[in-house]
Formats: C-alpha cells, structure tokens, sequence
C-alpha cells in the first residue's frame, strides 16, 4: 500500500496553497498574479513558448474571462532542490461563469521553483 511521507504532506499543501491562490486570482484579477512569475519563467500555451513575467502576463490577460474549477491534482519533488511538479486537472468556463458558458476539460503543470525566501510566491 502507497503511503505519503511526512515531509510529502507540507509539499502537498504548499502546492495545494498555490493552486488556490493562482486559480482564484486567475479568476478575479490576473494582473495580480504577475508576482507568481519570474524573467526566466515559460508558459507553454496552444503550442507557443512565451518567456518573461510581462510576456507571461500580456498573454494571460488576453484570454476571455474565465471561471476554473480544480478536479484533483498531484505533486512530486522535482530534482532541483526545493522545487515541486504540479499537474492539476479540471474544468474552464471561458467566457464568463458556469452559467453563462460551456466548460472544457482542462490540464496545467506547473514547475514551483523556491524563491530566496523559501517560499514559492
């Protein structure tokens, strides 16, 4: 039988913590995640590579509005120290709320790299 690790329950709910908070600015204000990326950051999106927390930003505030709900989602220790995979799964609303669109299935990683502080954000 699988069983988690003590020190695998902290990264579990720094990751946890992450999700939320990205999911739920992604939702209200993404010009307020701009402190959730960094110059070297990448995001893969619909096959382009954008590079740089502006260039991230600038592509992010151009998708319509979205409502996201999270379904479930796993972490691991990345081989870099301090930092976590996470792959998260679940559903969009692009164009306004649950109410108001159709939802499409969706999956995200993201690579947490520790900041001098120690913390991801």
């Amino acid at each position: 039988m699988w069983s988690i690790k003590p020190e695998d329950k902290d990264l579990i709910e720094k990751a946890k913590r992450f999700m939320e908070k990205y999911y739920r600015t992604f939702d209200a204000n993404r010009a307020d995640l701009v402190n959730l990326f960094r110059e070297e950051s990448v995001l893969a999106f619909e096959g382009q590579q954008i590079k740089g927390k502006e260039a991230i930003l600038a592509k992010l505030t151009s998708i319509p509005e979205c409502h996201n709900e999270i379904a479930d989602f796993n972490c691991l220790r990345h081989r870099t120290p301090g930092s976590t995979l996470v792959w998260v799964c679940g559903q969009t609303w692009v164009g306004g709320t649950k109410d108001k669109a159709d939802a499409v299935l969706t999956n995200q990683m993201f690579h947490l790299m520790p900041t001098p502080e120690g913390g991801f954000y």
